[in-house]
């Protein structure tokens, strides 16, 4: 299993643009320099009024599929 670990901060009215139906995906920059496009939907767990923000590892398969995504402490 592979794993990333990216900071994002995405406030909440750029984050509408995925209700809007104008973004599906968000592009990250993880902390070594790879950069990843996620299915928006993913991070809507993680939502508040604010937006977005924190610290995150995402756990991936050999073929990129996503196993896990979850805020760091």
């Amino acid at each position: 299993m592979q794993s990333l670990i990216f900071d994002l901060s995405i406030p909440a009215q750029e984050y509408l643009r995925v209700y809007q139906g104008t973004a599906q995906r968000v592009l990250v920059r993880s902390r070594d320099g790879r950069t990843v496009s996620i299915p928006a939907r993913h991070l809507q767990r993680f939502l508040t009024h604010d937006g977005i923000s924190g610290s995150f590892i995402m756990n991936f398969n050999k073929q990129g599929q996503l196993l896990d995504l979850r805020r760091l402490a």
